[in-house]
């Protein structure tokens, strides 16, 4: 069953069309990213689907409830803000149990038991005294989130929960996340422009781009199959080649910058010519430029070392094929002996590494 659908919902600012005819259905339990770069229409989304505004055309229903006209505290939604937006004066125990005590859930004896219940969800159960100040920023999250869960929603929403935090307790937090997601099954929809994050969270993710739906789906079928060249270079900054494609059947080879001929799997409609190619930064290696030939599987090109891009436990070549730059990442010490900025070289890669997206 879907929790949540959108249905050919547009949202127009004056003259201005932030959504499209968006059209999206979640299913119970599902983890939902809303990805794209600022201004595609992601937060818009987020707050039709939380009743902080109101679609100009379409529908939105939550459970196979049309709640397009309803206001947001009858749609049994929580939403969990940016800025955490907790109450300063309260303890964290009564700042989770707020949202009982607004909907009258209860005795106040079973609202506390319910906010402490949450907290211990968010493994924050022995700071419920404390007040918003005495927490670190981490830790003022959680209590956010705990906030969020305690009133048992049909559909949790998330407004770029990690922004706020360093690297380090943002991965502690997509851990903390994915285990409370797994242990509560609560249908979760979060916005984000990071694609990592979306990646590494979501079960099912939506790229936006101008007000429409670009691609959906899982996170591996986005990055190894996009479906566009934008959907290709903004899931992983993939390299886009224009080479000029030939071939028959199964046999089929593709001209690429520099005047290098390799073999490329068939095109999937078939179609020759001018055609973009993609290949993403981790699927070519970087040999010696007298390489003993690549295997029947590879093909390979000649290519010159532009920069190298040192990255901790990875590293990142620019080589160029012809005029073309291509990104190569690689371990710590990947690339032939004495790589180094004008050193010729052969890229290499699996031939059905590629992909079409133009």
């Amino acid at each position: 069953m879907a929790t949540l659908t959108i249905d050919a919902v547009t949202k127009r600012f004056g003259t201005f069309t932030a959504l499209d005819r968006v059209g999206l259905e979640v299913g119970d339990g599902r983890f939902v990213a809303l990805l794209g770069p600022s201004g595609c229409g992601k937060t818009t989304l987020l707050r039709l689907i939380a009743g902080l505004e109101t679609p100009t055309a379409g529908r939105i229903a939550i459970a196979g409830e049309d709640v397009t006209a309803l206001p947001p505290e009858k749609r049994r939604i929580a939403m969990m803000f940016q800025s955490y937006a907790l109450l300063p004066h309260m303890t964290v125990l009564e700042n989770v149990r707020f949202p009982l005590r607004m909907q009258k859930s209860g005795s106040a004896r079973e609202q506390r038991e319910r906010a402490a219940a949450a907290l211990d969800l968010v493994k924050l159960g022995d700071l419920a005294h404390r007040l918003p100040r005495q927490l670190s920023g981490g830790q003022q999250q959680r209590v956010a989130l705990a906030r969020a869960i305690v009133a048992e929603p049909r559909v949790l929403l998330l407004d770029e929960p990690l922004s706020n935090l360093d690297a380090r307790l943002r991965e502690d937090m997509q851990v903390e996340l994915i285990e409370l997601h797994r242990r509560l099954g609560l249908t979760t929809v979060f916005v984000t422009h990071d694609q990592e994050e979306a990646l590494s969270l979501a079960d099912l993710v939506v790229l936006m781009r101008d007000g429409r739906i670009e691609q959906a789906g899982a996170p591996d079928d986005l990055y190894d199959r996009p479906a566009t060249a934008f959907a290709a270079d903004f899931l992983g900054a993939a390299n886009l080649i224009e080479a000029i494609v030939t071939g028959t059947g199964t046999d089929w080879t593709a001209t690429l910058p520099g005047g290098a001929t390799v073999p490329v799997p068939a095109p999937p409609d078939g179609r020759g010519g001018r055609r973009t190619l993609m290949l993403r930064q981790e699927d070519p290696a970087i040999d010696a430029a007298d390489a003993a030939p690549a295997a029947a599987d590879r093909a390979s090109a000649p290519a010159v070392i532009e920069a190298r891009i040192f990255l901790g436990g990875k590293t990142r070549w620019v080589v160029l094929l012809g005029d073309r730059p291509v990104k190569v990442l690689g371990d710590r010490g990947a690339g032939p002996a004495g790589a180094a900025p004008g050193l010729a070289v052969r890229l290499s890669w699996v031939i059905d590494a590629v992909r079409y997206v133009g």
